[in-house]
């Protein structure tokens, strides 16, 4: 296979284009289909990071079991276990809301719906706002799966809540002088001359 013959095949694919409504869209080709249908959307989408995840956690969890039966103090392993927990909880959060956009985006790859039947392209892009929506409330919801299964993190965020940033309000919007300063200052210049006059 030459060089240019793969080139004049990319060139092709690349230049593949729908005008509508005055707007450049990228239509797929079979190649990018396949492409995404077999491999972005279920390895590096989809699979991929949840084998890793979950393969992390697995390993985090034996690890944690493994310093329980050693001798380390009971703070330390009350720690090991609440952090283990959190990953648990994330990566099965991670799971729940990363696969079902993955399955919708496979379906939608191979099944376009058609702008010539409104009913059915609306409630194809009502399902991809609601997956996508789905989707996105996993990189939002680390802070909330942390603040419910750790005491350690939620001390740390009332901490920083209630001591720092109430601090540095009441500074910047509450200013207060903590200097005495009498109630009727006079110009220095009018008591000279005042002085000069008697």
């Amino acid at each position: 296979m030459s060089s240019s013959s793969v080139s004049d095949g990319l060139l092709q694919f690349a230049t593949q284009y729908s005008f509508y409504s005055g707007c450049i869209t990228f239509s797929f080709g079979v190649i990018a289909v396949q492409y995404s249908t077999f491999f972005f959307y279920p390895v590096l989408f989809g699979f991929l990071p949840i084998i890793i995840a979950s393969s992390f956690s697995i390993l985090a969890y034996h690890n944690v079991r493994r310093i329980v039966r050693r001798q380390l103090p009971v703070v330390r392993r009350k720690l090991d276990k609440q952090i283990t927990a959190m990953v648990l909880m994330r990566v099965i959060a991670f799971v729940c809301l990363v696969l079902p956009y993955n399955a919708y985006r496979i379906y939608a790859v191979n099944f376009p719906t058609s702008q010539s039947m409104p009913m059915a392209y609306a409630i194809s892009r009502l399902l991809q706002a609601i997956f996508s929506s789905i989707n996105l409330i996993n990189y939002v919801i680390n802070f909330y799966i942390f603040i419910i299964f750790s005491s350690r993190f939620r001390r740390q965020v009332k901490f920083v809540l209630v001591k720092k940033c109430r601090q540095r309000w009441k500074y910047w919007c509450c200013c207060i002088n903590n200097r005495i300063e009498p109630s009727n200052i006079e110009p220095r210049n009018s008591q000279i001359e005042s002085e000069e006059n008697i």
